[in-house]
């Protein structure tokens, strides 16, 4: 007999396939990487393969605007859109506790971002170390699609934290929107300001240790640690020589989608139904 935790998942990915989410995010994933790993030399007047370091940087420019709205449209509604339905209620009437229910909400639609970030960037690694032979493309681009499975993971849990703290499904949508807009674009800007307007400017190892709590920076420091700072810019140009190691900052990924899911744990373990 199949696990509970299982059933709940397999539920979950079956409507993001017959919602088309897994579909649609694969094409757009593979659409944009493809292009940029092979056509984003156009400008030059070149139509060829463009450098292992530019792609990377490019591709996780792009990553950090898509994968985290992808995940909360995904998610959002998990809980308050069943709660509104009634679905929510009647799930709990079954011999299904509430980590179970929320583990298989996570695993199912997981699974989705999973499979839909390996497929469509793994197409554009795959193309790109066949056209080129070079030996440092798939471990760059396997570095790469798990990041970026841990960024799309961590705001899913994030959206799980939204859905069951809100009693209505259009203020999870406004939140799900505010808090992409707040970690992917004023997080970074605000910093920015905060090293030109200060003085004395702020040190490298102190620009690091805020840049953790946010996983997009986080996604971001993963990938371009190895790479030329020269395909870098912004904050991440300034801080990026004085990174931490790869698996530190892994490690620190993972506790961003354990922590969050934690919360949910707690909110939805005490929430009336």
């Amino acid at each position: 007999m199949m696990p509970p935790v299982m059933i709940v998942a397999l539920k979950e990915f079956q409507d993001g396939l017959r919602n088309r989410w897994f579909l649609s995010i694969t094409f757009i994933f593979a659409v944009l990487a493809i292009g940029l790993s092979y056509y984003g030399s156009a400008a030059s007047g070149q139509l060829n393969v463009v450098s292992l370091s530019s792609t990377i940087a490019s591709l996780s420019s792009l990553a950090v605007f898509l994968i985290p709205l992808i995940a909360l449209l995904l998610s959002y509604d998990s809980f308050i859109g069943e709660r509104e339905s009634g679905t929510l209620l009647l799930l709990m009437t079954y011999p299904l506790s509430h980590h179970q229910l929320l583990a298989g909400k996570f695993f199912g639609q997981a699974t989705i971002i999973g499979l839909s970030t390996l497929l469509g960037f793994g197409s554009a690694g795959v193309l790109m170390a066949f056209v080129t032979g070079n030996t440092d493309v798939l471990p760059a681009f396997s570095l790469f699609i798990f990041s970026a499975m841990l960024l799309g993971w961590s705001f899913i849990a994030l959206a799980y934290v939204i859905s069951l703290s809100v009693s209505e499904k259009s203020k999870a949508a406004g939140i799900a929107l505010l808090v992409w807009f707040l970690f992917v674009l004023v997080f970074d800007l605000a910093l920015l300001a905060v090293l030109i307007g200060v003085e004395d400017g702020l040190s490298q190892t102190f620009l690091i240790q805020v840049m953790l709590f946010n996983p997009t920076d986080l996604f971001r420091l993963i990938n371009l640690t190895n790479l030329n700072t020269g395909d870098i810019d912004g904050v991440l140009a300034i801080a990026i020589n004085q990174s931490q190691s790869a698996t530190t900052l892994i490690m620190i990924m993972v506790a961003w989608v354990l922590a969050p899911l934690g919360l949910a744990s707690i909110l939805f373990r005490h929430q009336k139904l």
